[in-house]
């Protein structure tokens, strides 16, 4: 087995001009980014177009108050959930996949990443061939160009590594802020925002309180779980909890608050199924200045969610084929495109909401496992499976699927999550410590 030091000088020996993603060990300390550059890395990634949009479904189905207790429940768990993840993340340095492989097994952890990172691969199709869509419906430009185009730029900036999302994170959030009070403006001159509290939703009953938490969750479970891919950048755990609480609940609320409120405020028609869609209220006046804004708030910040996604899918994937993440990046980054292209993007939201919900207890597993039994852990034996991690992850999705299938009053994700983690605990408290 190589030492430290020579697996460092491997993973470093990138070349000229683009340093190391160390996809296959740690990222040492001297490498480790300040918290202003993890920060921006998380912090433009949930404040979004896409994240708007159920935080306004939500909102059209509960009623504005129920919906906001609905989503600021849900963000307190996300940070949580991935503070604690993004803790260890920082702690030590490794990505998702390493994190895995001591979890899961130095074979085993293979079902999890690979799972995960394709899960997000999906997620970068489907907004890629959301940018093409927005801009088609918002502009009548012809969508398979825009795509193309889109998918190209999107898989140049992921390929440029940790550094270029931090780059557009820093670029998307404050875009973000800009469309969303021109939006608020707009809507302000035919609409009551003054009757936003009094607002009951449309929903009639078709969503549970449950079930709207499991919604907000499900947005982000995927690459929240995969979050050491970004926070390993951290200079330590605390720093990595900082930079993810500017995600959760920060960026995240305020990208669903916005769509909620304008959902709210009567301003979006068809809020039961274009949720916080707040773009055709900045087209709808047909100022250029305000149809140039569209433009580059679309493509900014659906680049900033296709860049997160294709970055923990290179990762993830590197990782498991013994390649290096900018290899991936091209091969992914063209797979997801063409997928785009064919407009098959369009199929993909529903089960991928669904397996983001079978997500939270693999999540729950790590943290029992490196948070919880840290210590208990420290000197554990290698093993190329580990039995009792797939137990409770199946045990937790098993769970979550019942619940969501039959006890749709509650969450879901939430059930999943906590099942998950009992399960792991039960099962490795009962047993005896094995170490080296």
């Amino acid at each position: 087995m190589a030492s430290e030091p020579t697996a460092v000088a491997a993973e470093t020996d990138t070349g000229r001009e683009l340093e190391s993603e160390f996809e296959h060990t740690p990222v040492p300390l001297t490498h480790r980014k300040s918290l202003l550059t993890v920060s921006a890395v998380w912090f433009g990634f949930p404040m979004i177009l896409t994240n708007a949009v159920p935080g306004g479904l939500v909102v059209a189905m509960l009623g504005f108050w129920q919906g906001l207790a609905a989503i600021v429940v849900a963000n307190l768990i996300m940070f949580v959930y991935v503070g604690l993840l993004s803790y260890r993340a920082g702690e030590t340095g490794k990505s998702f996949a390493l994190q895995a492989t001591e979890t899961f097994g130095t074979r085993g952890y293979a079902i999890a990443s690979g799972f995960l990172s394709t899960v997000v691969v999906g997620w970068f199709a489907f907004n890629t061939g959301a940018t093409g869509a927005s801009l088609h419906k918002a502009f009548g430009w012809n969508e398979t160009i825009i795509v193309a185009i889109a998918g190209v730029l999107f898989i140049g900036l992921t390929y440029l590594g940790i550094t270029a999302l931090s780059w557009i994170g820093a670029i998307a959030a404050p875009l973000f802020l800009v469309a969303a009070i021109a939006a608020i403006a707009v809507a302000a001159q035919t609409t009551d925002l003054g009757a936003i509290a009094d607002y009951q939703g449309v929903g009639g009953g078709a969503m549970t309180f449950g079930v709207a938490v499991t919604v907000i969750m499900a947005t982000f479970a995927d690459s929240g779980t995969m979050t050491a891919d970004f926070t390993r950048w951290s200079k330590n755990g605390r720093q990595a909890v900082v930079a993810t609480s500017t995600a959760f609940p920060v960026a995240s609320l305020i990208a669903q608050l916005t769509g909620g409120v304008l959902v709210a405020a009567g301003a979006i028609a068809n809020a039961g199924t274009a949720g916080g869609d707040f773009t055709p209220i900045l087209t709808g006046p047909g100022n250029p200045l305000l149809d140039m804004l569209v433009l580059v708030f679309v493509v900014v910040n659906l680049g900033s969610v296709c860049t997160h996604c294709l970055y923990n899918g290179a990762l993830g994937w590197s990782h498991l084929v013994g390649s290096k993440m900018r290899i991936l990046t091209l091969i992914l980054g063209v797979i997801g495109v063409v997928v785009a292209l064919l407009g098959a993007w369009s199929l993909f939201v529903n089960w991928l909401v669904l397996l983001g919900v079978l997500v939270p207890p693999l999540g729950a597993v790590l943290i029992a496992d490196q948070v919880i039994l840290r210590k208990r852990n420290a000197g554990r034996a290698e093993a190329r499976v580990r039995p009792s991690a797939f137990v409770a992850w199946a045990a937790g999705a098993g769970v979550a699927l019942l619940t969501h299938l039959f006890v749709p009053v509650l969450s879901d994700a939430v059930t999943g999550l906590v099942v998950g983690l009992a399960v792991y605990l039960a099962i490795e408290l009962s047993r005896g410590r094995r170490t080296v």
